[in-house]
């Protein structure tokens, strides 16, 4: 299968493992949510990165690791929180930031510019964001512009995503590079295994009572652990093949997949204005990378 194929794969895979999360799994802490969907998936994954030989791992290799590690489990900490506490239609598309971050990182380290098609993509990624949020506008005085910019504000679960979509803009390019000095056959599984562990040291070696988190609702457990695993296969098979843009770009249709689940299982309200809101940032996110 091409990338394009492997990453809408990954995509869906994502949504289910958040959506069976917010199901079965909301009145966990965010820590043992991240240990939930690190550990299980590494446990899952663990036997197939034992029967594989291992490459040589070089000193970049581990600096690369020792570098994403601190990031991943932030990043996942606050994503649990999001997911947790606000409507998944209220979360899920601010991953449609990430390529935005990576326009002003890409400019502030690099020095990198964006063409025309770029600005109109962060602009869709803006007006998609005002979209979701353009309920809160109605009122007897008409439509006020800058309330739904003030929703993000209120709404916790929004804020959160948006600062986990900017650790996200840095842990897509470090994990590439991390990838190159070996093979994704290799460092997907290996990657989840070592994040299971130290999703565990940060979060279990502190309190135990995080370990018996685990022991209830084990086919819920089983459910989040298969699908991310899955996310975790099809991603790094994908982003071998593509640049990383192209990769995160795609796999932003995971919010679209997110918003039906919110409608279906949760039903959330607006599943129409939310996929035309979501539907504009995607676009804005191939204008951007394209």
């Amino acid at each position: 299968m091409d990338w394009f194929g492997l990453t809408l794969f990954s995509a869906f895979f994502l949504a289910t493992a958040d959506a069976l999360t917010k199901r079965y799994l909301a009145h966990y802490r965010p820590g043992e949510l991240v240990l939930v969907r690190f550990g299980v998936s590494g446990a899952l994954l663990l036997p197939w990165l034992l029967l594989q030989p291992w490459p040589q791992l070089s000193i970049v290799f581990w600096g690369w690791i020792a570098t994403l590690m601190p990031l991943e489990i932030l990043a996942m900490w606050l994503y649990m929180r999001a997911i947790r506490e606000s409507p998944l239609s209220l979360t899920l598309p601010y991953l449609a930031f990430t390529p935005v971050f990576i326009v002003l990182t890409g400019f502030v380290f690099l020095g990198e510019t964006i063409t025309g098609a770029g600005f109109a993509g962060i602009v869709l990624v803006v007006c998609g964001a005002w979209l979701l949020n353009l309920e809160t506008t109605r009122n007897g005085a008409g439509l006020n512009v800058l309330a739904p910019f003030r929703a993000i504000i209120r709404e916790r679960g929004s804020r959160l995503m948006l600062i986990t979509a900017a650790i996200y803009s840095l842990t897509s390019v470090i994990s590439k590079g991390a990838l190159l000095q070996v093979t994704p056959k290799f460092f997907g599984p290996f990657y989840f295994v070592i994040l299971g562990v130290a999703s565990a040291v940060v979060f279990a070696s502190r309190d135990v009572s995080s370990w018996r988190a685990l022991g209830r609702h084990p086919w819920a457990h089983l459910g989040v652990g298969v699908f991310m695993a899955g996310m975790v296969v099809t991603h790094f098979y994908a982003i071998e093949q593509i640049e990383v843009a192209y990769m995160v770009a795609v796999k932003r249709t995971s919010l679209l997949f997110g918003i039906l689940y919110g409608a279906w299982l949760f039903g959330e309200k607006g599943l129409t204005k939310n996929l035309a809101a979501g539907l504009l940032m995607v676009l804005g996110v191939f204008l951007i990378v394209g």
